[in-house]
């Protein structure tokens, strides 16, 4: 049988209630019952030695057993809680005030007697009941002498036949059971009282449990799952716990669809990497088969041109493949970063000069803002000129001829410099800017000028700048030009 957590905790609840009731029940009517008999064995404790030193048949050790009974039914007419019995010094009942057939036994226990004569200060003190042999009953006990010889024990039970066959009438009373009936709703409201407080604090982790549940069957996805509100309001475990696994359910939830859109780029990549590699390979087998069936039917002019085709594309595959394994780097963190002082000025003429010849042919102006740029700056010098190459190469093939790039130096305050690549090009639609740094990502209106690009060098750009603590940043309009920007740290001079 599979309960709930309530379910157990309820029923043992009522368990362990019912349990407790019934042994304070006990307990509180064992504590009365024999404080009772403690106070009433102590308020006549005397009785019986009262009796005797009052009774001349007692007292003078002379026994008329008749008469002796004849007492003993006078003074129970006056006192209907108590029994008398004489008994001999061996314990043999010799008479008694009860009436024929009610005396079961023929003989009693002497120690109680004896432990009650010499210690009065230990009652309660039961001794055997004459009119049952099972049971035993708090007494009065009186020595009876003749001339210093012991004769026997004058031996009273206090509450006797009588008395409890009234105590239980009385017990049987309406009003006691009234009483009791009430004492007893009490109990039940109580423990109802008790399953609802229980009810109350245990739903809030049924609602969890449930929640978790749903979550499970959803495949862990929480998109079309309606979970439970926890207040932030309210501090207690249950709602922490509840806020703390919708939150990872919630992060676990944004990492599958981070590595389902990761995958799916992955993909793309792949489909748009095969073509890239597909279109030069073919080029190049194509410009190698006719070469080499038809060498010897080519001028020397021909020849020379379909090699030179042949080798850019032999230089593009090598440039794809480059990047390819270096993005794969990147994202692998697999590169490594040598941080070293230089000076940025050195850096920066030396990529211009790099491109100065392309720059020139297409009739572009490259120019550096501050001309003097001496900033001593903290970098991977080889990772910096890797980033500084790409974006000029980038703003070379999207500036048309009779443009201007420019790479500006701006120092905003003593540990910071911010470099930015600028061009009067093409520039990006305001909706591509956040796309651009995706690999293989090229703007809709962009320009290769014939040459097959794999669009990876701004992704990698991105992933080396972000190894130096840096990020790229880009503005652009639209047939105005691009900038892009990051920050180095500069070395302060002392």
């Amino acid at each position: 049988m599979n309960l709930s957590l309530y379910q157990k905790l309820a029923v043992s609840l009522v368990v362990i209630f019912c349990f407790i009731c019934a042994l304070v029940y006990s307990w509180s009517k064992q504590l009365e019952l024999t404080s009772k008999h403690h106070g009433e064995q102590n308020l006549h404790l005397a009785l019986a030695e009262h009796l005797v030193q009052d009774n001349p048949l007692i007292k003078e050790g002379v026994y008329d057993y008749a008469a002796l009974e004849n007492l003993f039914h006078t003074l129970m007419l006056l006192g209907p809680a108590f029994e008398f019995y004489f008994v001999d010094e061996n314990g043999k009942i010799l008479t008694y005030s009860a009436e024929p057939g009610k005396v079961k036994r023929t003989h009693i226990n002497l120690a109680p007697l004896k432990k009650l004569i010499n210690n009065p200060d230990a009652a309660p003190i039961y001794g055997d009941n004459p009119r049952n042999k099972a049971q035993q009953k708090i007494f009065s006990v009186a020595p009876v002498f003749n001339n210093d010889k012991l004769q026997g024990y004058l031996y009273v039970i206090i509450g006797g036949e009588a008395y409890d066959t009234s105590l239980n009438t009385i017990k049987n009373n309406d009003k006691l059971w009234l009483a009791a009936l009430w004492l007893g709703s009490a109990l039940v409201f109580l423990l109802i009282a008790m399953l609802i407080l229980l009810r109350f604090f245990t739903n809030p982790i049924q609602r969890l449990a449930r929640d978790v549940s749903k979550i499970e069957a959803a495949n862990y996805s929480i998109t079309d799952t309606k979970l439970s509100n926890y207040s932030t309001q309210k501090s207690n475990e249950v709602h922490s716990l509840g806020r703390s696994i919708q939150a990872m359910v919630t992060r676990i939830d944004e990492q599958f669809k981070e590595l389902e859109q990761s995958d799916k780029q992955r993909k793309e990549l792949l489909t748009h990497l095969s073509h890239d590699l597909r279109t030069p390979l073919a080029s190049l087998q194509g410009f190698l088969e006719v070469l080499n069936q038809s060498g010897a039917q080519l001028s020397a002019k021909e020849q020379r041109e379909y090699l030179h085709v042949s080798l850019n594309n032999c230089d593009q595959l090598k440039q794809l493949i480059e990047q390819i394994f270096e993005l794969a780097h990147l994202e692998n963190g697999e590169i490594s970063i040598h941080k070293e002082t230089f000076n940025l000025g050195e850096l920066i003429y030396d990529c211009i000069a790099k491109f100065s010849l392309t720059a020139e042919k297409k009739g572009l102006n490259l120019t550096v803002e501050p001309a003097i740029c001496d900033f001593p700056v903290v970098a991977d010098i080889a990772k910096l000129e890797r980033v500084l190459s790409n974006l000029i190469d980038n703003a070379i093939r999207h500036t048309p001829k009779g443009g201007s790039i420019a790479v500006h130096v701006k120092r905003i305050d003593q540990k910071q410099l911010f470099v930015q690549v600028s061009d009067t090009g093409v520039g990006i639609k305001h909706d591509e800017l956040n796309a651009i740094f995706n690999p293989h990502y090229q703007a809709s209106n962009s320009h290769n000028e014939g040459r097959q690009q794999g669009g990876l060098g701004l992704a990698i750009c991105k992933g080396l700048l972000k190894l130096m603590d840096s990020e790229i940043n880009v503005q652009s309009e639209l047939g105005k030009g691009t900038m892009f920007s990051f920050n180095l740290p500069q070395k302060i001079k002392v």
